[in-house]
């Protein structure tokens, strides 16, 4: 196990290591059976029945995710510290030669099953501190965070915390490329938007010999994407980030033969909600355009996803002082900006909150592989250092 600095934070380390053997057995079992966004019935039992054991109030949200809730020394209070861990695998067949490697095609390739062993950890360990805080700690295991409309977006939408004042939401995220023992941070913008673009375009096919007899959906399709591309070069502001890519684009014809029927998808992202908007309305009036051109019908479906990932600058630094003191500053890294998204933004529209980077890549040369890969490999010593983290943040913001 790495060495932590020595500091006030030092008894929840030597706690967490305590935990580390239940917890890793628990993070092992969720891994080798990873469930798909809103289908974690065995992950939601197991950790329910965790919860009892432990003595640890909780109920069901959202189908499949689940509240749980510590009360401190005094009055319950509704300023609650929320701490939100996602629990949904990919569609993934994974590629690792660990024993308890998933074999029913899906996988933890985003360490979701990391997110959610670190929570429990953190709640257990502030179960048994419950004396020594004031107020209510609140701890989230939200499913669908990898499939739109996203979890997060229908736990709002049910108003759990409606009879609550949500002090500040706290979520941490693997990072392969920072090491275990270390952590990253970053105040303000830090995830972009996502959206899901789809288009089917109709035409009339037939013989690819015979072109002016037909209605072209092919040619109509190249040109809609390339023409799409202007949205950024030419559209956006060059200061501000934005992807538009489109990764799949379907033509079941042959080599002599155009089919009727073109379809294409793709994914918008920008980090700013107004050029969001506009860009979306954009992709459809360029559609509308390249129909009329090329004389096919295009049907476009948006389908708007998660909102940018705002962390609350005040917030942020309070974690990253903490963070500091738990490893020592050359172990808290700056994060850049980034266009991948998380249904986490919708809580930062409503909540002051902060998303950090928990590091979980190896130190010894093993290879950690990418998020969202079927080789992925996070290094499990890392569970201390999130329990820990959660742990600690939930007392400095509960005092």
């Amino acid at each position: 196990m790495m060495k932590e600095k020595e500091s006030a934070y030092h008894s929840l380390f030597n706690e967490a290591k305590e935990l580390f053997g239940k917890i890793r057995s628990i993070r092992r079992e969720i891994h080798e059976h990873p469930e798909l966004s809103f289908r974690e019935e065995r992950t939601s039992a197991l950790l329910s029945s965790l919860l009892d054991e432990a003595g640890i109030s909780h109920r069901k949200v959202a189908g499949t995710g689940i509240l749980a809730r510590i009360d401190g020394n005094d009055s319950p209070s509704d300023d609650v510290v929320v701490l939100r861990a996602d629990m949904d695998a990919l569609p993934i067949c994974e590629k690792t030669p660990v024993p308890f490697a998933s074999r029913n095609g899906a996988m933890h390739a985003c360490g979701h099953d990391i997110h959610t062993a670190s929570l429990l950890g953190a709640l257990l360990s502030l179960n048994k501190r419950k004396n020594t805080f004031s107020g209510t700690v609140l701890g989230l295991f939200q499913p669908g965070e990898e499939q739109n409309p996203g979890g997060a977006s229908i736990v709002l939408k049910e108003g759990v915390f409606k009879d609550f004042s949500p002090k500040v939401f706290i979520a941490q995220h693997v990072a392969p490329e920072i090491p275990a023992g270390s952590y990253g941070t970053r105040e303000g913008l830090y995830m972009a938007s996502t959206d899901e673009v789809r288009f089917t375009i109709t035409g009339k096919g037939g013989h690819g010999a015979l072109p002016h007899t037909l209605t072209d959906p092919v040619t109509a399709g190249a040109t809609l994407i390339t023409a799409l591309q202007t949205i950024v070069s030419r559209n956006a502001n060059p200061i501000l980030p934005t992807v538009l890519s489109f990764g799949r684009f379907i033509a079941e014809g042959a080599t002599n033969v155009i089919p009727d029927n073109v379809h294409i998808e793709g994914t918008f992202r920008t980090m700013d909600e107004e050029w969001r908007n506009k860009s979306l309305q954009r992709i459809e009036e360029i559609a509308n355009g390249i129909a009329s051109a090329y004389g096919v019908k295009i049907a476009v479906n948006i389908s708007r996803g998660y909102p940018c990932v705002r962390n609350n600058p005040e917030y942020t630094q309070i974690v990253r002082n903490v963070l500091e003191e738990l490893v020592s500053p050359a172990h808290v890294e700056y994060l850049d900006m980034r266009m991948t998204g998380e249904d986490f933004g919708f809580y930062t529209q409503q909540y002051p909150s902060v998303f950090f980077r928990l590091g979980v890549g190896h130190t010894d040369g093993t290879e950690t592989s990418n998020l969202h890969s079927a080789t992925f490999y996070p290094n499990e010593e890392a569970l201390v250092y999130g329990i820990t983290a959660l742990t600690a943040l939930a007392l400095r913001f509960r005092q």
